[in-house]
């Protein structure tokens, strides 16, 4: 090795010829270091199998929604059964929906349909009929607001009443001898309607029942329905004696 020389002492020369050795070893060693580190990123980078295990360690799979669930009950088509000269039955092309659970006349129904809001029509099975025979008077009952609303159309709250043909006498009563007082309260869509059946004997009444019942005469009457106030517009049939045997 080349002997320091210059105007210092030897030692200063050695020392710094140490401190130059030193730093050259570790600006070496730490370019080794970075190389080396550079090579196992990328590495790391191109494997696709490491590259899954990270996406799967960061992310978490989210649980289903549970399902929206909907009920609907089908409406029914059957008109309640009655009692007396009220009989069972209704038209089963007319659409009905399902009678609210309750029994009780006096009970306050929500959000009721007013009378006004009501259209009422009364049919006959026959425009003529035979001494002896027992009419069939059909009422169907029709929401004719703009909203949906409750009303009681069972048999208690319904009437049937035949008259003279000027109407001036009132002759039978559904609600005369055998009143029914089934309560059937629906749920009415606007334009929606429900029929019911009522059967008359061919007799007369009075209310109460007090008076005695006889067979009608043959002639021509009128007839009409109440749905609460609401009265349907009159119609007529005829009733005739027995052909002669």
């Amino acid at each position: 090795m080349i002997e320091p020389q210059g105007p210092l002492p030897p030692e200063v020369y050695w020392r710094r010829r140490l401190v130059a050795i030193v730093g050259g070893v570790v600006a070496v060693a730490v370019v080794i270091a970075l190389i080396v580190w550079a090579g196992n990123s990328s590495d790391d980078e191109g494997n696709p199998a490491n590259a899954a295990a990270t996406s799967s360690a960061s992310t978490t799979p989210k649980a289903p929604a549970p399902a929206e669930s909907s009920t609907s009950a089908a409406p029914s088509s059957e008109a309640p059964s009655g009692g007396g000269e009220h009989g069972a039955g209704g038209d089963p092309s007319a659409p009905a929906s399902e009678p609210a659970p309750t029994s009780d006349a006096t009970a306050p129904i929500e959000n009721p349909c007013s009378d006004q809001g009501l259209s009422v029509v009364l049919y006959t099975d026959k425009p003529t009929y035979t001494q002896g025979d027992q009419p069939v008077f059909t009422i169907v009952t029709t929401n004719g607001s703009l909203a949906a609303c409750n009303r009681d159309v069972g048999k208690n709250a319904q009437n049937v009443i035949v008259r003279s043909l000027d109407g001036a006498r009132t002759l039978w009563s559904a609600q005369d001898c055998a009143p029914d007082k089934a309560v059937n309260v629906q749920l009415l869509a606007p334009g929606q309607q429900v029929s019911d059946d009522t059967t008359w004997s061919g007799t007369t009444s009075s209310p109460g029942c007090k008076k005695p019942r006889v067979q009608i005469p043959a002639g021509a009457y009128q007839a009409v329905a109440k749905v609460g106030e609401k009265e349907s517009a009159p119609i007529t049939f005829n009733v005739v004696k027995p052909a002669q045997q």
